[in-house]
């Protein structure tokens, strides 16, 4: 009898010590049956995992700097001279400017001119003093492109050493090359970072203003034509294929290509203009930085359609004429060839929709002020917003009433051309709407010697 009760007692306790253990297992999986849905809904005996979702990285937005032609004739190049120290200096000239080079986070123009050392000249074989590379570094400007129709000025010597003294100057540059080396090591292309996005740059020109290149020195500036020293309407498919798929296999976010090309003094883009653009869009071009024409000329986002039937857009500004010259209405009979922009383009990089683009556009309207011989300072590139609320405010030190009026015609032109919604100010009044993209709306330059 006393031996079956000790059994009766012997299993009640192994059962009491099992319903505590099934009751702890519930407690810490929230089900006797750990393989089951927690829904209760899932008979199939597979444990149902829930995929968190993914910790994306804080978009990064950064601002790229776009300044057009930066020339130097002679009458400034005698301006930027200083006799008392026997050095020259362009930083008077860019005083008014700096701010929205400098404040961006990449600066990029076109270097219209060698640096071949003296004797110096303008048109028509322009060659600056050093210093202008050195200031445009002081300034804030990043990288220039020196494919452009006075590549070729001082010959292929003026090429390499326009490159010698960018690099000591600290200046990126895409387009001309010393060695056959130094064009394949990257075929052409200069990767940069631009606030924390990549952007390839490549740069190209329509031509060398009839000066031929050497055959032994055919490597030494990028040109988009065949017929560079004639007709100049023949693309180099086979070389903008080549380098443009070498841009891609970089997996840059962006791809940029800054080209010399158009009719001079024509404000608004021909269809050769429009066929090379259709062409590197469709190649991979995100953004296209023309210059060349000497005035300003639209700029747009272009959509082509690609050969699966698939669209791709790019930001195509066809020119910013010149960011600093001595052509005026009154040097070379041509309005508008000193009215100029910044343009402002942001940058977005979209880490969890995995993409790169450009989601605002503005520009700064810029008048290029020649103030006449015997002027201190005589060329200013002025903020046109700023210099009109100076005068408007009673500052007439720079801004005289004849210069307010160019300041109103300069405002006229870059809206007219590159449309006025876009302007810097106007964007600002605006927000906080938003805008992508601008509304869609040349060959020799006779200058003051």
């Amino acid at each position: 009898m006393n031996r079956t009760i000790a059994l009766v007692a012997a299993i009640m306790v192994l059962l009491c010590a099992l319903l505590i253990f099934l009751g702890s297992r519930q407690e810490a999986t929230g089900s006797a049956f750990p393989h089951a849905s927690s829904s209760g809904s899932s008979g199939s005996g597979q444990e149902e995992t829930q995929t968190e979702p993914e910790d994306y990285p804080e978009p990064i937005t950064a601002t790229l700097a776009v300044c057009g032609d930066i020339m130097s004739h002679t009458p400034q190049t005698n301006d930027a001279y200083n006799a008392s120290t026997d050095t020259y200096s362009y930083l008077p000239c860019f005083q008014f400017a700096q701010r929205w080079i400098e404040g961006a986070d990449f600066a990029v123009g076109n270097l219209e001119t060698t640096l071949n050392g003296p004797p110096y000249s303008g048109y028509p074989a322009f060659c600056a003093p050093d210093a202008l590379a050195y200031d445009l570094k002081t300034i804030g400007m990043d990288l220039v492109t020196t494919a452009n129709n006075h590549s070729m000025d001082k010959g292929f010597n003026g090429v390499c050493r326009t490159l010698d003294v960018l690099d000591e100057a600290g200046l990126q540059h895409v387009g001309t090359y010393r060695t056959q080396e130094e064009l394949d090591k990257a075929n052409g292309v200069v990767v940069a970072d631009v606030g924390g996005i990549s952007v390839a740059f490549l740069g190209y020109t329509y031509g060398t203003n009839g000066i031929p290149v050497a055959d032994a020195n055919w490597y030494c500036i990028n040109r988009f034509n065949t017929d560079y020293m004639t007709d100049v309407s023949t693309l180099d498919t086979e070389k903008l294929d080549r380098e443009l798929a070498y841009a891609r296999s970089l997996d840059t976010d962006l791809i940029a290509v800054m080209i010399h090309w158009g009719i001079e003094y024509q404000t608004t883009e021909n269809s050769y203009q429009d066929e090379v653009a259709d062409y590197l869009i469709k190649n991979g071009a995100d953004l296209i930085l023309g210059s060349h024409s000497h005035v300003p000329q639209p700029m747009m986002t272009r959509t082509v359609t690609m050969d699966d039937g698939s669209t791709r857009s790019a930001f195509v500004c066809y020119s910013l004429g010149n960011f600093v010259s001595n052509q005026s209405p009154a040097t070379v009979k041509v309005n508008y060839t000193d009215v100029t922009a910044i343009l402002q383009l942001q940058l977005t990089k979209d880490f969890e929709a995995g993409t790169t683009t450009v989601t605002d556009v503005s520009y700064v309207p810029m008048l290029v002020l020649n103030r006449g011989g015997g002027a201190a300072d005589q060329y200013l590139v002025l903020d046109v917003h700023r210099a009109m609320e100076g005068y408007e405010g009673g500052d007439k030190s720079v801004v005289t009433d004849a210069v307010y009026n160019k300041l109103q015609y300069a405002l006229e032109g870059c809206h007219g051309i590159l449309g006025a919604d876009y302007d810097i100010a106007n964007k600002a009044a605006a927000a906080p709407a938003a805008e992508t993209a601008p509304a869609e709306t040349g060959q020799e330059e006779a200058a003051a010697a």
